[in-house]
């Protein structure tokens, strides 16, 4: 809600304390809704997706999809939570256009997953745990368009009835890079598990943000408003830090905190308000008398459990016990499940580990980044990529070439055979010694103060000899080699 913002200095803000709790919904990968066959796949015709059921006509019933209780119990299993044995479906009443039944099915008092926790790790290395209240099952609404007739609002029922898991946290969140840490890594799981495409920008994983502050040291909450359909983590972030302000210098300037829903406009970094915050008594919960009681089997959870996947704490582990790589490296290599399989097969075919890492990290990152909807597998396989390694620990090309040259040429013109890129390319070192040292005499004599320099101890101008090197020889040297021959070379000038 945009306020007149007031400067207040940073004394004042340090004395209060934000507290933030977010609900996550993840719209589960089934093939059908929830409770009907309707499909559940995006980006279908409007109104394509729909039945009796999807559109609550008279006498349509619910039927319950079991696949969607499992990807339940797999992401309560993941984040440590208790599985109830025995839960149950409620109505949810209220009135939207795109919700045309007029009440939503989800579960209140008797949710399938209850107090689990998320491990998370800040920047600065520390760890904190952010505990869950609950996970439940519930249908989705539909969508309201509201951009494409000047008078009239239209209304797409594709989406009605796609599962979701509400993932609820409780207010455990006391900063905006908390709460970004935290979205992240249930984004990671769900992706892990493969329950969710944690897609934020087509809208299969939503973020609702309760936030509130209060003054260091009090137990008591103070008045929250709750930031609606934030769709990237890097809103959440501004929202939170938005909200902390706005709040704060509506306290000091003594007004009452309406406990209201807010949107956040990307644009301009503000809150506005929607409507007044709903209370559980404003939704009229009853249990919902079409679905019976949900029992689950010992068998059938422990059955899930021995079937979930590596998760992404187990692999940063793993990788720093067996293949001895930093926290670090392992991190960012566990941060995208795509990016860690590809990983795994290329260490499959090589046994320099941290070369596979640095590669993976470094110029394929840096190209995902720009390319996010590209398979790297595709475009690079990971044989490949372990031959590539095994070329410069052979001290046949070097790093800079392969980075600059060779891998952004091999992404363009999948399918090439890496060696004869290389030749292509004309990228092999030339081990011809007496070549290597004629660049070196060439760089030297072009700096002879800096000759000077590095006899009085500024070893850090070996840099420079080094840099005119490799332009001298066009990169087709082993810096290793050339290093050390540089050394050679200017002890013997002394």
């Amino acid at each position: 809600m945009k306020t007149e913002q007031k400067t207040l200095s940073q004394e004042v803000f340090e004395k209060y304390e934000l507290v933030v709790g977010l609900e996550i919904h993840a719209q589960l990968s089934t093939a059908t809704k929830i409770f009907s066959s309707d499909s559940a796949a995006f980006g279908a015709a409007p109104n394509h997706h729909i039945s009796l059921v999807s559109l609550g006509l008279p006498g349509s019933l619910p039927k319950l999809n079991k696949k969607v209780v499992t990807f339940a119990i797999k992401m309560g299993l993941a984040t440590n939570c208790t599985i109830n044995r025995v839960n149950r479906f409620d109505r949810k009443n209220y009135f939207y256009a795109d919700l045309p039944k007029g009440y939503q099915i989800t579960q209140d008092e008797m949710p399938i997953c209850q107090r689990g926790y998320v491990a998370i790790t800040l920047k600065d290395g520390s760890e904190r745990k952010i505990r869950l209240n609950r996970i439940h099952m519930e249908e989705d609404a539909g969508k309201s368009i509201h951009d494409r007739d000047q008078r009239s609002s239209l209304i797409d029922l594709n989406r009605a009835g796609v599962p979701l898991i509400e993932i609820v946290s409780e207010p455990d969140i006391r900063s905006a890079e908390e709460a970004a840490a935290y979205l992240s890594e249930v984004r990671k799981l769900v992706r892990y598990l493969d329950i969710c495409d944690g897609n934020m920008e087509e809208g299969s994983l939503r973020c609702d943000a309760n936030i509130s502050v209060r003054l260091k040291g009090d137990t008591e909450y103070g008045s929250r408003c709750e930031v609606k359909n934030l769709n990237s983590i890097r809103n959440l972030q501004r929202a939170v830090n938005y909200e902390f302000k706005r709040q704060v210098q509506l306290i000091e300037e003594g007004i009452k905190i309406e406990q209201n829903t807010l949107n956040f406009d990307a644009a301009t970094g503000v809150t506005s308000v929607l409507r007044s915050k709903e209370m559980a008594y404003d939704y009229r919960y009853f249990p919902e008398p079409d679905l019976p009681p949900l029992t689950l089997s010992e068998e059938l959870i422990q059955q899930i459990k021995d079937e979930l996947p590596e998760l992404p704490e187990q692999r940063v582990k793993r990788y720093r016990e067996s293949f001895a790589l930093s926290e670090y490296d392992a991190q960012l290599l566990t941060s995208d499940k795509a990016v860690s399989d590809y990983f795994q097969e290329v260490v499959n075919h090589t046994s320099n580990y941290k070369a596979a890492a640095n590669f993976i990290n470094g110029p394929v990152q840096s190209y995902l980044n720009e390319n996010p909807a590209e398979n790297i597998k595709m475009k690079l396989p990971a044989e490949s990529v372990a031959l590539i390694i095994s070329l410069v620990d052979d001290g046949k090309i070097n790093n800079t070439a392969v980075t600059q040259q060779l891998f952004p040429a091999l992404v363009k013109n999948p399918g090439v055979d890496v060696l004869d890129m290389v030749q292509e390319l004309n990228l092999l070192i030339d081990t011809d010694s007496d070549g290597l040292l004629k660049y070196i005499d060439q760089a030297v004599s072009m700096y002879p103060d800096k000759v000077t320099e590095y006899h009085k101890g500024k070893k850090g101008v070996l840099g420079l000899f080094m840099g005119e090197v490799m332009k001298l020889s066009k990169g087709k040297i082993d810096p290793k080699t050339a290093n050390k021959l540089i050394v050679e070379k200017l002890d013997l000038l002394k």
